[in-house]
This record gives C-alpha cells, sequence and structure tokens, in this order.
C-alpha cells in the first residue's frame, strides 16, 4: 500500500502524461518515463514506449467530448500503471524511484500547470476583446451573427 504523497505523484504522473500527449512537451517526457519504467531494461522500456504511443493515438480524438473522456482515461490508467509500478519495488528502491520520477516530471511538464490538448492553446491569462461591431469569444459553439441589433417589439418596452 502506497502512502498519500506516493498515491498524489502518481496521480500527478498520470496526469502529466495524459495532458502532455499531442503536444511540444510529450516527445521528452515520452522518453524519460519509458526509461522510468524501464529501469535499464531495454525491452521493457520498448513496451512502455508502446503503451505511451497508444496512449497519444487515444487522445488525440476530434470530438472535444470525447477527447475529454479519452483524456480522463488515460490519466487514471497511468496513475494505476504507476502505482503498481511503485509498489512492486522494496522500500528503498521506491523512494529512489519516486525521487526519479519527481525530477522527471518537473524538468518535462509545463510549470504553469496549464495544458492543452490537440487544437487548444494553454496559457495563464487571456484577454479577450470586441469592438466596433465584432465578435470575440474564447469558445463558440453554434452560429454567430454581427450587425445591428433589431429593434425590441414596442410592447416589450
Amino acid at each position: 500500500m502506497l502512502d498519500q504523497a506516493l498515491i498524489a505523484l502518481a496521480a500527478s504522473g498520470g496526469t502529466a502524461l495524459a495532458g502532455a500527449a499531442g503536444t511540444d512537451a510529450w516527445t521528452g517526457l515520452r522518453q524519460a518515463v519509458a526509461r522510468w519504467f524501464g529501469r535499464g531494461d531495454a525491452q521493457r522500456e520498448q513496451a512502455e514506449l508502446d503503451r505511451l504511443d497508444q496512449t497519444a493515438v487515444s487522445v488525440q480524438v476530434t470530438d472535444p467530448a470525447e477527447a475529454e473522456r479519452a483524456r480522463i482515461r488515460q490519466e487514471a490508467v497511468w496513475q494505476t500503471r504507476i502505482e503498481t509500478f511503485l509498489e512492486s519495488l522494496d522500500a528503498a528502491r521506491r523512494k529512489q524511484a519516486a525521487e526519479q520520477l519527481r525530477s522527471l516530471l518537473a524538468q518535462h511538464v509545463p510549470q504553469s500547470g496549464v495544458v492543452a490538448g490537440p487544437g487548444g492553446l494553454a496559457a495563464n491569462t487571456v484577454a479577450i476583446h470586441a469592438d466596433r461591431g465584432s465578435v470575440a469569444g474564447g469558445v463558440i459553439h453554434g452560429g454567430v451573427r454581427s450587425g445591428s441589433p433589431s429593434l425590441p417589439d414596442p410592447s416589450q418596452g
């Protein structure tokens, strides 16, 4: 059984992997995590690279709602894989592996806490402005019409 700090670390790893898939951060994180799991075993490392590639494919869907569900599933998958791996180690090796995982996450995951998937924009602050009858929006679902608004019916005041 893992303590809360290691469970939180595994959750962070799962979130980082699912969030980075398909982004600029993916390649470096993918390699580092595969090496971490592989522990010097080339076959095990290659197996992890294959699993990570499957993760990247599964989160790169065009439907935003399905992409979010896929990302959540992959977060859980990788959290569980990391927890299982840590549980398989003796106390000394577990401590060392946890330190290595913390280090690689700090090195390869954007520190802003903001991660965007395919087609997304990662930003801490976004200012959106519209003027002179234009339309601006962070996300617009559906149609947008621009022009002078119709006058209300006199009965509406």
